[in-house]
């Protein structure tokens, strides 16, 4: 997609197209080199290579690479500050763009080196699989209004695959869930070795030529954690590696067993055998900096050992991709609020699993996969009122999952909507209480009421949602008799004209906890005298909705 774009808009007339990306060698070589083997004219370089004074940029065409350092920017500004027209196209924009300093009045200092090199000429694309801080944080004055979503790739296995919103309890590959509590080490050891025997399978029974395969074994973050991991994944490779070790044969026959229950197929023994044959050939490679992705080059991407194993926490979650992943083992649950940007963009196993999807592996603790499986729900909410582009976006939180990070929310544009998303106005129809009252099922009820206030006023993309969380459990979802606002008393909080209230409309009379006991998802729809009217929905909990006001048209 990069590549056509960039190809795309040298095609338009626009000579100098700047990729910038985030600070991480491996990455810049990583997409320098599909850029040069792809055939574009004029080739891709590296911002490295234009600096020399000998070097002229403001004829011709170029497409040049920057990664979002400080140094690097300064450096690429010095070279190119009298260029007009400047397309930068800011691959994983949300993460070092957006400006932190947002409600200080101040600026961060890639935020501001960008906007130097936009100047009041340039064109920035941002390119992200997570909007909702650029959105939240109005980043380079982006238009939500004015974005684009671009599709997978029909290979691609991503959040359908891995977290599923039905509740059928299958999954097109093996989901491991560990308790809560404890870091008991026998779980890292147990899931290094189902990789171990996954690894012999496709080697032994599915690919034609021997392929090296990786295991991401991804930790809190801190080095002592790291530490421990890798203690567990070192000792266990040791004893499989010296057949006088005291617990060899117990290893061995743990490996055996895997073999047996999980492929009828294949003879237990010969995998056993060549997973005790080919130990030897593993690497475990520690991730702890940047400096540790220099150092491990490729190897760190793309395996060169038959049995790699990647130790590491924060450095691993965003914009590199991993090839030939095969399992992933998450070490310990969140203690804190996860953001939904981050833990998205930590989803390393999504990509291009098809050849080997059903031998891929994901172990767990289970509220953490919990939580991650909400972060999709919600962020599906998100992405589908994008592609409807219907009003203002909407953004989900609870108690356990931030949208963004606090601080990059522009407060002076961005509404906090206490668990209540409303829509557009309409004109109020005595039919829709009729809809209410009458014997249709909450689910008919939905596009009977859909029908006569008009998409607008009822997105189908909540619609889906809620149909997809509920599945067919009707008592989830209340239809609410329609109120009128008219006494209700008035205030600096309160637009009776427009029907909006600062903390909100449904109280908890309004979601008549009686006649509903068992209901999530209520709707309600409240008037004013000018026979104006508005549907409210509350997903009953301690769900929030962030949007930003500022494309907002109000009516």
């Amino acid at each position: 997609m990069m590549i056509c774009l960039t190809a795309k808009l040298l095609d338009e007339g626009f000579s100098f197209v700047l990729h910038l990306l985030n600070d991480s060698v491996d990455l810049l070589g990583q997409n320098l080199g599909r850029f040069k083997l792809s055939g574009l004219a004029p080739s891709a370089k590296n911002y490295s290579e234009i600096l020399d004074p000998t070097v002229k940029v403001k004829d011709g065409k170029h497409v040049i690479f920057c990664k979002k350092n400080a140094s690097d920017l300064r450096k690429l500004i010095d070279k190119i500050s009298e260029i007009k027209s400047i397309v930068v196209i800011d691959d994983e924009a949300d993460y070092a763009s957006p400006n932190a300093k947002v409600n200080k009045g101040e600026k961060t200092r890639i935020n501001e080196l960008i906007g130097d090199i936009l100047g009041s000429t340039g064109t920035y694309i941002g390119v992200t699989a997570t909007p909702a801080r650029l959105d939240l944080n109005n980043t380079f004055q982006n238009d939500s209004h004015l974005w684009v979503d671009f599709p997978p790739h029909r290979a691609y296995t991503g959040q359908n695959v891995f977290f599923p919103i039905d509740d059928s309890g299958r999954y097109d590959f093996s989901l491991k869930l560990l308790p809560d509590q404890g870091d008991d080490p026998k779980y890292a050891r147990q899931a290094l070795l189902r990789f171990l025997v996954n690894v012999a399978y496709l080697n032994n029974y599915v690919n034609r030529s021997e392929e090296n395969y990786s295991i991401l074994v991804h930790t809190s973050g801190k080095k002592v954690d790291h530490k421990a991991d890798w203690d567990t994944i070192h000792r266990t490779l040791a004893i499989l590696s010296d057949d006088h070790s005291e617990r060899y044969e117990s290893y061995a026959r743990e490996i055996w067993n895997h073999c047996q229950s999980r492929y009828a197929d294949a003879e237990p023994n010969s995998l056993t055998q060549y997973v005790l044959n080919n130990i030897s050939r593993s690497s475990i490679i520690v991730l702890n900096s940047e400096r540790d992705w220099n150092n491990y080059g490729s190897s760190a991407t793309k395996p060169t050992s038959l049995f790699t194993v990647i130790i590491g926490g924060n450095i691993v979650s965003r914009g590199v991709t991993l090839d030939n992943l095969l399992s992933m083992f998450f070490t310990r649950d969140v203690k804190h609020k996860i953001q939904q940007d981050t833990y998205i963009q930590r989803a390393r196993m999504f990509g291009s699993r098809g050849d080997y999807l059903r031998f891929f592996e994901l172990t767990i603790p289970e509220q953490l996969y919990l939580d991650w499986h909400r972060c999709f729900v919600f962020h599906r909410l998100a992405l589908d009122a994008i592609r409807d582009r219907l009003g203002s976006l909407v953004w989900l939180s609870d108690k356990r999952i931030s949208a963004v990070a606090g601080s990059s929310i522009d407060r002076s544009t961005v509404d906090l909507d206490r668990g209540e998303m409303a829509f557009q106005l309409f004109d109020y129809d005595r039919e829709i209480d009729n809809i209410v009252a009458g014997p249709s099922s909450s689910f008919e009820k939905m596009e009977e009421l859909a029908s006569v206030i008009g998409d607008q006023a009822f997105p189908p993309y909540l619609r889906r949602y809620v149909l997809k969380m509920c599945q067919s459990r009707q008592r989830y979802v209340a239809f609410h008799p329609s109120t009128s606002i008219a006494g209700y008393k008035d205030g600096p909080d309160i637009d009776k004209q427009k029907i909006e209230r600062g903390r909100g409309f449904m109280g908890r009379s309004d979601l008549q906890r009686t006649e509903f006991p068992d209901a999530i998802h209520h709707f309600k729809v409240y008037r004013n005298l000018e026979g104006r009217a508005r549907l409210f929905y509350k997903f009953d909990g301690s769900i929030q909705f962030i949007k930003n006001i500022i494309h907002d048209t109000g009516v």
